[in-house]
């Protein structure tokens, strides 16, 4: 690999690795002078670069093992996968990101999340993380059994080679979903809590000219949403995020029930998610500022509009791991995808920090920011250094990022 997936980040990467077995895995790592994993390449910051070797986990035999409440899989699983396997068998994640193109590791090590008022991220679902460490070693850390846990989920990459990991399942469930269109930006902010309420995922798309396009997606037997009463009509066909893309792209709506892993999702496994072409940023504050943040960016939308596609309002569950982006507060997700034009966009980025600065924004992981001071906005930083010079004295899985990050 030697770009990300956008084509915006290069690879510093002396060779890229696929090791086919565990021992494989294990000397590749204790030879290596320095390493990283990359997943599918999704994000757009340099967050898995390395200049040493790049390590895929595509080549390591499959891990499915079910149980009644959790699941232990392969760290290199796709989240499309993991869903297929899991529907099988009558059970299911309570979350799903917008695309199921990503690797369950690379999902959690970024806090990568869905949307709802009571969804967390996938991270908060980990009840085990298993781990190649600096020398080759395995290391198993578990819920509620290691005081350091909450360090080791939302770990960037930091701390070695996630292998497996055993998530929280639960029972399969439908869902189904239905569009509106053109609610006034008024209204939205006016009733941001009662839109975000309405459902259970809600995710609300604008362009920033005055209108927001809502996606709601319910639990059959659920309350059916109906947000005409804020001005917004319900949408007559499918609707992609993006205006001008394909809707074939995305999953079923018109509220046509379907599988969890089916429609939680903004996009169909089989197709490019989103545009493809793009670039990425989000920034999550505390869900009470929703409102006062919204009016802060709508304020900027003629700044926006020569490299943005669309943004995407949502909300997520607080969790307690550490450098978690909804770490100890509930949260509102502010996501922007821009044209490929990174000089124009990381413009705009500044005017988008200085207007969210007083509501102490946390950047995603995976995506652009032109915010240095990140560790500061995660009280237990320390801590995870402490965790990650216990388990990598010598720094082989970091890089750049995370020496600005961690202060080495």
């Amino acid at each position: 690999m030697s770009t990300n997936w956008a084509g915006n980040v290069t690879f510093s990467a002396a060779s890229t690795e696929h090791p086919r077995s565990l021992d494989d895995l294990r000397q590749l790592v204790a030879r290596a002078e320095s390493a990283h994993v990359v997943g599918t390449g999704h994000s757009f910051s340099t967050v898995a670069d390395t200049t040493g070797t790049l390590i895929s986990l595509d080549g390591l035999p499959e891990v499915f093992e079910p149980g009644e409440h959790e699941v232990r899989t392969s760290a290199g699983t796709r989240l499309a996968r993991l869903a297929d396997l899991l529907q099988a068998r009558g059970l299911a994640l309570p979350a799903m990101p917008s695309l199921p193109h990503i690797t369950v590791a690379g999902t959690c090590a970024t806090a990568t999340h869905g949307s709802g008022n009571d969804v967390p991220s996938l991270a908060s679902l980990v009840r085990e993380v298993e781990l190649v460490t600096a020398d080759g070693s395995l290391t198993t850390l578990t819920r509620g059994r290691d005081a350091d846990f909450d360090g080791a989920v939302v770990s960037l990459g930091a701390l070695g080679v996630v292998t497996t990991m055993t998530l929280d399942v639960v029972p399969t469930f439908d869902v189904e979903q239905r569009v509106f269109d053109d609610m006034p930006f008024d209204a939205l902010v006016e009733h941001v809590d009662a839109v975000f309420s309405s459902a259970y995922s809600v995710s609300a798309f604008t362009t920033w000219q005055g209108v927001a396009r809502v996606f709601t997606k319910r639990r059959t037997g659920d309350d059916r949403p109906d947000l005409t009463w804020t001005g917004a009509t319900e949408a007559d066909g499918p609707r992609h995020p993006v205006p001008g893309q394909p809707a074939r792209n995305c999953t079923a709506q018109l509220g046509e029930p379907g599988p969890w892993h089916e429609r939680l999702p903004h996009f169909r496994a089989d197709f490019t998610p989103s545009v493809g072409a793009e670039l990425q940023s989000e920034y999550f504050i505390a869900r009470e500022h929703a409102a006062d943040a919204l009016r802060a960016l709508n304020a900027l939308g003629e700044h926006f509009a020569p490299v943005l596609l669309t943004s995407e309002i949502r909300t997520v569950a607080a969790d307690t791991q550490w450098l978690s982006t909804v770490h100890g507060r509930d949260s509102v997700a502010l996501h922007f995808t821009w044209r490929p034009d990174e000089q124009g966009v990381r413009r705009v980025l500044r005017r988008i920090e200085d207007a969210l600065a007083p509501w102490d924004p946390r950047p995603h992981w995976g995506k652009l920011t032109e915010l240095t001071d990140l560790g500061a906005r995660y009280p237990h930083v320390d801590r995870f250094v402490e965790l990650r010079d216990r388990l990598d004295p010598a720094g082989k899985f970091g890089n750049p990022f995370l020496d600005r990050l961690l202060g080495r």
